[in-house]
């Protein structure tokens, strides 16, 4: 689920591993991490023993899921192209980053506009190694990090506004993380709190897992992945009303919130991609 991290006093704690990347003390490779997990899903390398056993129980109950993680990272792409072309928008908060994989959001947003800026945020720490090893900005844009919990929303606002203006329109990018904060209440205020930093004009990106969408496998897969997790961060899949809900006050952009691999798809085969995730693109007036 995402990340960048800047200014928190957690580099000097760092030292490297083999592969050069800046090692954080705080990781602890024998618990199973969602962004690990989610890097499973999508055949990537940056994971351990206990985040593919994970994994594998998922993709045992539910084997789709590689196939509705693959659809999630078209979706975040044909989003910030459409933002960064159509929209204009020129800032992206993107939270709940994951690990770095194939068109992250400043490859995707400075492939059109290369003076886009963009601040990552995620609390774990591979991926923040990762992060500042591998998502190096354009020349003319900028890319940052931030260390910081979704639920933090004074801390990150207050930290990505040394990087971004938040006067002028940002790009909120909220992808598979809002399912993992349980209380509804709490995810809404999250959303509320992102949004009602920003000014009219810009947007919200979301995805979400659907308890309408596949609602049986959505269940079984939910329940041997909750087995890993701790109770504040269990998945917790939401039906399409509850996740149109988020973007209340917000103008929905066409086709509104539909399955990820339906919004705005390339090719009649991505359209045909099976999730478990819904998706919309909301903007504030």
């Amino acid at each position: 689920m995402s990340a960048g991290e800047a200014g928190t006093g957690v580099a000097e704690q760092q030292s490297k591993d083999s592969r050069g990347l800046a090692w954080d003390p705080r990781l602890n490779t024998g618990i199973p991490h969602v962004a690990r997990v989610y890097d499973y899903w999508l055949d990537g390398k940056d994971n351990f023993a206990a985040d593919r056993v994970v994994g594998e129980e998922t993709t045992a109950v539910f084997p789709g899921i590689r196939l509705s993680a693959q659809a999630n990272r078209a979706f975040l792409r044909r989003a910030v192209r459409h933002l960064a072309g159509a929209a204009g928008i020129r800032q992206f908060l993107d939270i709940g980053t994951g690990l770095p994989a194939a068109d992250n959001t400043h490859e995707v947003s400075q492939a059109v506009a290369p003076e886009s800026k963009v601040v990552y945020v995620d609390n774990d720490p591979l991926v923040l190694a990762h992060a500042r090893a591998l998502l190096t900005s354009r020349p003319e844009g900028v890319t940052a990090y931030l260390d910081a919990d979704v639920h933090d929303t004074d801390v990150i606002l207050a930290q990505a506004a040394e990087t971004l203006d938040f006067t002028r329109p940002v790009g909120i990018m909220l992808l598979a993380i809002l399912h993992y904060i349980p209380d509804l209440t709490e995810a809404r205020r999250v959303v509320a709190a992102l949004t009602g930093a920003v000014p009219g004009g810009s947007y919200l990106v979301i995805s979400h897992a659907g308890t309408d969408l596949l609602p049986g496998d959505v269940a079984a897969f939910e329940e041997s992945l909750n087995a890993h997790l701790p109770a504040e961060h269990r998945h917790a899949a939401r039906p399409r009303d509850e996740v149109a809900g988020f973007f209340d006050g917000l103008q929905l952009v066409g086709p509104g919130v539909v399955r990820v691999s339906e919004w705005r798809p390339d090719s009649p085969q991505e359209a045909a991609t099976p999730t478990i995730l819904w998706g919309g693109v909301g903007r504030k007036p």
